[in-house]
This record gives structure tokens, sequence and C-alpha cells, in this order.
């Protein structure tokens, strides 16, 4: 029996422009795109100054995704976050922290030195979850 797939999109203006989804669930699987702290909503970079600001906006934004698809943060099995400076490192991993509410059964990659498309972008976090 094949495996139903489900898309979320938002107003993010690169999902269009790119040609991909928010987050796709097919079966048990969630994966959420490289999400930055652009707005769902209005497209709008949120925070250009704050690494920590942006990674609480991006975290949110990915629960939000899981959410959709019918799973929750606690469903989380790995995260990515590519930084831009390795200065704002410690402010994403307290971004993740505080996000994840004690929730640590999940893996975690952080690389620093990265580039994006805006430079305000500081940092851009994708994820996984299992349903189930």
């Amino acid at each position: 029996m094949p495996l139903i797939t489900t898309v979320h999109r938002t107003a993010n203006p690169y999902e269009n422009d790119f040609g991909y989804s928010r987050a796709v669930r097919r079966g048990p699987f969630i994966s959420v795109s490289g999400t930055t702290s652009i707005s769902p909503t209005s497209g709008e970079l949120q925070h250009p100054g704050s690494a920590y600001l942006q990674a609480r906006a991006i975290f949110s934004e990915i629960f939000s995704a899981i959410t959709a698809l019918g799973g929750t943060k606690t469903d989380v099995t790995r995260v990515r976050m590519f930084v831009t400076a390795q200065s704002d490192s410690g402010d994403v991993a307290r971004a993740m922290k505080e996000s994840m509410d004690g929730h640590t059964a999940f893996a975690a990659t952080m690389i620093c030195g990265a580039s994006f498309v805006d430079p305000e972008m500081k940092v851009e976090i994708e994820a996984d979850a299992v349903v189930g």
C-alpha cells in the first residue's frame, strides 16, 4: 500500500519562487525544509539583527508546520542548524533548547560559516519528525 503524501505551504516567497513546500509528510515521516525567520504570512524577514530571535521565530514556524501535518514538537527526531557566524552559535543553541521545552530525544547538528540568499539572515534550520 503506497504511503500518503501531504504538504504544508506558507506565504514564504522562496517556496513559490523555488518550487518547494515548507514541510512534507509521507506516512509517519515529516521533513521540514530549511526555514529562516521569514514571516509565514507577510513574507518579510523578522529580527534582522538577532540570531537568537531569528532562531526562536524559526522554531515556532517549524513547530507550526509539524503541527499542521499532524505532529508535535516531541515527534522531532533531528534538527540541523546553519549559522552565518560562529559567534552566534551559543544564541542559536539557547533558542533551540528553550524552544524544545525540555524535549531532548532528538539529534542535532550545527554548521557555522553558512551564507544565505538574504545577507540579513543569520540562521536557517531544518527538522525531521516521526509521528506515531
